[in-house]
């Protein structure tokens, strides 16, 4: 019996470190990432200690909470960069994006949050640097609109962020029509009235610093 107590003990160790990613995903998709640690350990049914044992800092802890969202953003990217025709990529990009952060609005939080001394939560600066490029050739090749900036597309999730629905499913349905909208707004036309300045939010932090 004794030399089965080490391992026991690891189990526990991953379902409380289960219950807490559980828990803050939960919490940040509810009310965003100003969501206290002590109330993420509360949720999960955790000491504070246990918790920070597992994630010492918030940001580890919102890095690893959104994860696979991370990582599915990332495979869209890539995706619509690799296709040949950049203003096909973009738009798969601006739809599967929009549809992705429809589907978990705690992640839209993170990707549009930046907390203090975290390296890029949610793959922010990977985004917007391969977004940027494919925007480019989107424009060399006369499909999108010349005054465009990556301000637009931050202004999109952000709007995106906004769509409330009685469930995931309809909301992915508006997000998709709001997506097809966006994207003919983008596309070049000779009928485009000039935008007014953008705000810089692509490069500057879209909110305030989350609480501990």
């Amino acid at each position: 019996m004794p030399g089965d107590l080490p391992h026991k003990l690891r189990s526990d160790a991953m379902d409380n470190r289960d219950r807490v990613l559980d828990a803050a995903r939960a919490l940040f998709s509810a009310d965003g990432l100003d969501v206290p640690m002590r109330e993420v350990a509360r949720r999960a049914g955790v000491g504070p200690a246990t918790l920070y044992r597992h994630f010492p800092t918030k940001q580890m802890l919102v890095a690893e909470a959104f994860a696979d969202q991370l990582n599915a953003c990332r495979t869209i990217v890539d995706e619509g960069c690799a296709d040949p025709d950049p203003w096909r990529g973009l738009c798969m990009v601006i739809e599967k994006i929009c549809e992705l952060h429809a589907r978990d609005r705690g992640f839209t939080e993170a990707f549009l949050s930046t907390l203090p001394g975290a390296p890029d939560v949610a793959g922010r600066e990977y985004t917007v640097k391969a977004v940027a490029g494919l925007a480019q050739r989107a424009k060399d090749a006369g499909r999108l609109r010349s005054d465009f900036v990556l301000d637009d597309l931050v202004l999109v999730l952000m709007a995106n962020k906004g769509i409330h629905a009685a469930s995931t499913a309809t909301r992915v349905v508006a997000s998709r029509r709001f997506a097809a909208l966006a994207i003919q707004a983008f596309e070049a036309g000779p009928h485009h009235a000039p935008l007014p300045p953008a705000p810089g939010l692509a490069s500057t932090a879209s909110a305030a610093p989350a609480g501990a």
